[in-house]
Parts: C-alpha cells; structure tokens; sequence
C-alpha cells in the first residue's frame, strides 16, 4: 500500500506543475502581440498539450488517491473533518482543471476577456490550493 501512495504523491504533484504552469501559459498568451500569429499558435499549441497531459495526471492521481483511501479502510476516516477538508479542495482542483480548459477554449476562439493582471494572480491559485491540500493532509489539523 506504500508503493501506491507514493505514486498518488507522485502524480497529484505532477498534476499540479500542470496546474502551475498552464496559467503562466496564458499570462503569455494575453500579451502576445496582435500581429505575432506563430507565437500566438505556438503558445496555443503548449498550452493544449499540458491541458491535455495534465488530465491524465489528474486521472491517475484520483484513482491512486481512491485506491489508498480504499486500502487503508474508507470507514476508517468516516469522522475525519481534516480528510473532508482535503476531499472538498481535491474537488476545488478538479474544477481548476476545468476552468483552465474554458479558458483556453477563449484563447484558441479569440474571445479570451481576462487581462494578463488577472492571469497572473489567478496563477497563484494553484499553489494556494496545493499548500492546503499538503498542510491538511501532514498537520491533519481537525
């Protein structure tokens, strides 16, 4: 059961270098230049293929999490507000990943209204959400 949560680990964290690093994508992509169409695409381009990479992540780190809940007994935390805490975050992370999508579905139809200012603090919000995932789950504080 050890091997299968250290890969959970494994693969929540590279879920969220996607969640990381896609926003930054899009700060780039709203300050490329009207005339600058192989940037724009080449940006484009990145940012579908870590979308798409990303939901793999998400994919196998929720079935590894299930997996590791179910194998140390689900019953078990029944009445543990830490753990449904973390379960309603994990669930914040998922619509992240959507909200990402919708987003980059504005970039690649030109329709994208956010400024790089709101890019650039909606990029920090993937980085608050895994700090409290992680403290949750080490300092399990109720």
């Amino acid at each position: 059961m050890l091997w299968v949560k250290a890969f959970h680990i494994v693969f929540v964290s590279a879920w969220f270098a996607g969640l990381f690093y896609l926003p930054r994508i899009f700060v780039n992509l709203a300050m490329v230049p009207a005339d600058s169409h192989a940037e724009r695409e080449r940006l484009l381009l990145m940012a579908h293929k870590l979308h798409r990479f990303t939901g793999l992540l998400m994919g196998v780190a929720l079935l590894l999490g299930l997996w590791v809940w179910l194998g140390f007994g689900a019953g078990r935390f029944a009445g543990s507000g830490w753990l449904h805490a973390k379960l309603a975050l994990v669930a914040v992370a998922m619509g992240l990943h959507h909200v990402n999508r919708r987003l980059l579905r504005g970039f690649e139809s030109l329709s994208n209204r956010r400024s790089h200012r709101w890019l650039r603090v909606y990029n920090e919000s993937a980085v608050l959400l895994f700090a409290a995932i992680v403290v949750l789950v080490t300092v399990k504080p109720f």
